[in-house]
């Protein structure tokens, strides 16, 4: 079984972006249309699997943005911007990535953790990261230090009210899990698909 990071419920981490195409199935197996609100990738050694799913799975999150991991010179947002997101899918382990985390190393910025937003998406505003394109000649930053605070789900994402945004992908069985409300239990969050199947 792999030793995962235990994180506590509120810390410091990075927030890089990929792109998700809505209505795509990812890692955890939650529906199609949790893609229309805001889903992140969480980093595989806090994630809590290798693959399909693991305890990260529809745990919700507030993500504060802070500042830009780099930018020269230092740039500092005028105004504090956050988004509560739910965990839909895994950022792969890597050595040197920004998901390399693990319970005795951080990444490049000093983080264990890292979330991987769903971004560009229709569920986030095209200005949600601050920017200065006249200073740096480009909008996206890349990679930014934030704060997170584990939240409850209901009522804080906002696809929470949305049934057909809860839960797994029926056709998955059980090689999906994507609990509404993971408060921890073993009754109500996944376990670690890949220490379950023997997966490094």
């Amino acid at each position: 079984m792999s030793s995962w990071i235990q994180y506590p419920p509120t810390g410091l981490a990075t927030l890089t972006h990929y792109t998700l195409p809505q209505g795509y199935v990812a890692s955890c197996g939650c529906t199609p249309d949790s893609t229309k609100y805001p889903t992140a990738a969480l980093s595989q050694m806090a994630y809590g699997s290798s693959a399909n799913y693991g305890p990260g799975c529809g745990r919700c999150f507030n993500l504060t943005l802070v500042n830009p991991v780099v930018s020269t010179p230092p740039f500092q947002p005028k105004e504090t911007k956050h988004i509560v997101v739910k965990i839909t899918d895994l950022c792969p382990l890597s050595q040197t990535g920004w998901c390399s985390g693990t319970p005795g190393r951080t990444n490049q910025a000093g983080a264990q953790l890292n979330f991987d937003l769903a971004y560009p998406s229709d569920a986030i505003p095209s200005d949600f990261f601050p920017h200065d394109e006249k200073l740096y000649g480009y909008k996206d930053f890349g990679v930014w230090n934030i704060e997170y605070t584990a939240v409850p789900c209901m009522p804080s994402w906002r696809g929470a009210r949305d049934s057909s945004a809860l839960g797994s992908v029926r056709a998955l069985g059980s090689s999906g899990c994507c609990p509404a409300e993971p408060t921890g239990s073993s009754e109500d969050t996944c376990p670690s698909y890949s220490d379950a199947n023997g997966l490094p």
